[in-house]
């Protein structure tokens, strides 16, 4: 048997979906996890197109790392397969300044000092930057709402919080599903209109009220809160690859020809 032909039997293509945990709200909305994605037709974050699929070799074992989501006001884990690694959502205020947390989508922010605060930035093929937040009337504040895969976070007049930005679907696992949405910004104002999370974000807290979660596995970042905030939803890793089962790890199922390996928490792959 020729070297060439050896190769191709010893290695195969998969293509993956990889979600890092969502960031903790403060204020402002948390962003969502980082988003990278390599099926063929669907999108990564941050409004790119998908990645290039992954070879792996045979018999050999890869980490497939689950980040969790960040407590409120703390930035998001890392999730991973492979050579593949996606950011944590910003979660709230860098210490001492105006600024929220970058990630793989960036939080949100509230208006500080008599001063807007700058959003955080999400990084690119991942995530949106989160919105701005607002001095309202009668000493209303509110929060931007954290950016999310598929869109950046609302910013705010003062009256109400921001939106949470919108997810990214896929169907790697056979059933479409919108992930990876931003946290919803808070607001004192008692008759403020909610301000809802993307797909898998928290809803923000109304006056005096809390945030709500980002949603496990999901990667939604967590939602902002005039008192505690919510933190940020865990991240996810699966890949599939076409034909019968060839690896072992994670939750094995099948759809559309393809096998599916999906992990909820970290485990190994051996391809």
């Amino acid at each position: 048997m020729s070297k060439a032909r050896e190769l191709a039997r010893s290695t195969y293509d998969v293509e993956y979906l990889v979600i890092a945990g969502g960031g903790g709200g403060t204020y402002g909305g948390g962003g969502a996890g980082g988003y990278r994605c390599s099926v063929s037709g669907e999108n990564s974050g941050g409004g790119h197109l998908a990645e290039q699929s992954l070879t792996l070799v045979s018999g050999k074992s890869y980490l497939a790392n689950v980040g969790a989501g960040g407590a409120a006001g703390y930035t998001g884990n890392s999730s991973s397969f492979g050579s593949i690694v996606s950011a944590g959502g910003g979660g709230g205020l860098i210490s001492n300044s105006r600024t929220a947390n970058s990630g793989g989508s960036g939080a949100g922010t509230q208006y500080v000092a008599n001063a807007a605060g700058a959003a955080g930035i999400g990084f690119a093929g991942q995530g949106f930057a989160g919105g701005v937040g607002a001095d309202g009337v009668s000493a209303f504040t509110s929060g931007g709402g954290g950016g999310g895969a598929g869109g950046i976070g609302s910013s705010t007049s003062g009256v109400s919080g921001g939106g949470g930005g919108i997810g990214v679907s896929s169907s790697i696992n056979g059933t479409s599903t919108t992930r990876a949405g931003g946290g919803g910004g808070a607001t004192n104002n008692n008759s403020g209109v909610a301000s809802s999370g993307g797909a898998g974000g928290g809803g923000f807290g109304g006056a005096r009220t809390a945030g709500g979660n980002g949603t496990a596995n999901t990667g939604g970042g967590g939602g902002g809160g005039d008192g505690s905030a919510g933190s940020g939803g865990s991240g996810i890793v699966i890949i599939r690859y076409a034909g019968s089962q060839r690896g072992t790890g994670g939750t094995v199922t099948s759809s559309g020809g393809y096998t599916i390996h999906t992990f909820t928490s970290s485990g190994t792959f051996t391809a």
